[in-house]
């Protein structure tokens, strides 16, 4: 599985991605974020699914740039292009990967500022080849395991949030499915691009440099749960007698 997560706030963009791979009872580590440069500008790929049709398509899809830089001025473009190399090894792939029982299962999302785009885009494309843009109402998308990060986003994350706090949070978010989900782990490659100055900004964290912060985030859960409110729950365990 993956644990890939893209935001989008009013101050830039922010990619988080775990590097750990399953297969069988194998476990690798491989990049599943890369970053791009069409026009001469950075977008970054984090893409969920089959490693085989992950690596194709982008190899496809670099190609593709190496040939037409001058067509990408606006990020949708870009994402047209990597869309239908998806396509393309969907229609190489899929008939031989479902006689393996293998399904084409590849998800990816997109971000980054081309020179004519207003604002900083975020785009999550589907294994058929079709895409949705990130927007204000729910800024961001998780792509792979998305079950256990996503209610600390839901409760916490808003387009107003400062571009540091929505790091936090994706990191948090990280955090909390890798304590629930074996095949999500370290290195956590994370990209973050600042609208004010137009520059992407990429780091790889190993476990030890967010251990302090997982164990503060455990005491600090901890220590919230010593202080929820109490009083529904002395009404059920003071009752004079229990019920029939």
């Amino acid at each position: 599985m993956t644990f890939c997560i893209g935001i989008k706030v009013a101050e830039g963009l922010v990619g988080i991605a775990d590097s750990r791979l399953t297969s069988g009872t194998e476990q690798i580590r491989a990049r599943k974020l890369s970053i791009h440069y069409p026009g001469g500008k950075p977008m970054f790929v984090m893409s969920s699914g089959l490693r085989s049709a992950r690596d194709k398509a982008l190899t496809y899809f670099e190609e593709v740039l190496e040939q037409e830089q001058e067509n990408f001025d606006k990020l949708y473009k870009a994402v047209n292009r990597l869309a239908s190399q998806v396509r393309k090894v969907s229609d190489e792939d899929k008939k031989a990967l479902e006689e393996s029982n293998l399904t084409f299962n590849l998800h990816a999302l997109v971000g980054g500022q081309l020179e004519k785009d207003a604002e900083p885009k975020l785009y999550m494309i589907y294994p058929q080849a079709n895409w949705v843009e990130i927007g204000q109402g729910t800024p961001y998308h998780i792509i792979g395991n998305s079950a256990y990060g996503k209610p600390i986003c839901d409760r916490a994350l808003r387009y107003d949030t400062d571009l540091k706090m929505a790091l936090k949070i994706g990191a948090l978010a990280f955090d909390a499915t890798r304590q629930s989900a074996t095949d999500v782990g370290f290195p956590l490659d994370v990209v973050v691009y600042q609208a004010a100055t137009r520059t992407m900004l990429e780091y790889s964290y190993k476990e030890r440099d967010l251990r302090q912060v997982s164990q503060w985030w455990k005491n600090q859960i901890q220590r919230s749960l010593q202080a929820l409110p109490s009083d529904w729950v002395e009404a059920l365990f003071n009752q004079s007698s229990p019920s029939p």
